[in-house]
């Protein structure tokens, strides 16, 4: 029935520091197939997934903190290469929760893009 996972989107605030950060940081790449909403966004393709980046004020999901919080919502992205992940983000000066050894299967590291939204990156 399910084929998988389309998109997730993000509220984030300012969509120029967010593109920055997924773009260049997380270095995700960015569609250019993102309709004209009448707000701003972006989208961005990991594998067959998207990331949807909106900016939309109202919005209730900002969780207010960019305090890594290995169990408030987030989403999960694999990685091929974790030590290549960790690298980029020590070369970024990304604050990381690394989970080398925990009660799952795989490595896991935890971030958070400027506007609090936690990701996880496993491998």
């Amino acid at each position: 029935m399910y084929k998988g996972i389309h998109h997730v989107s993000l509220l984030v605030t300012d969509i120029e520091r967010a593109k920055h950060f997924y773009g260049k940081v997380l270095g995700f790449e960015e569609s250019s197939k993102r309709p004209e909403f009448g707000f701003p966004g972006a989208w961005y393709q990991v594998g067959e997934t998207q990331i949807h980046l909106i900016v939309h004020n109202e919005g209730k999901t900002l969780r207010g903190t960019t305090e890594i919080d290995s169990r408030d919502g987030h989403f999960a992205v694999r990685v091929k290469d974790i030590e290549a992940f960790l690298e980029r983000m020590e070369t970024y000066g990304v604050e990381i929760l690394n989970k080398p050894h925990n009660k799952t299967d795989w490595h896991q590291v935890y971030i958070c893009d400027p506007d609090g939204n936690v990701i996880e990156f496993n491998k």
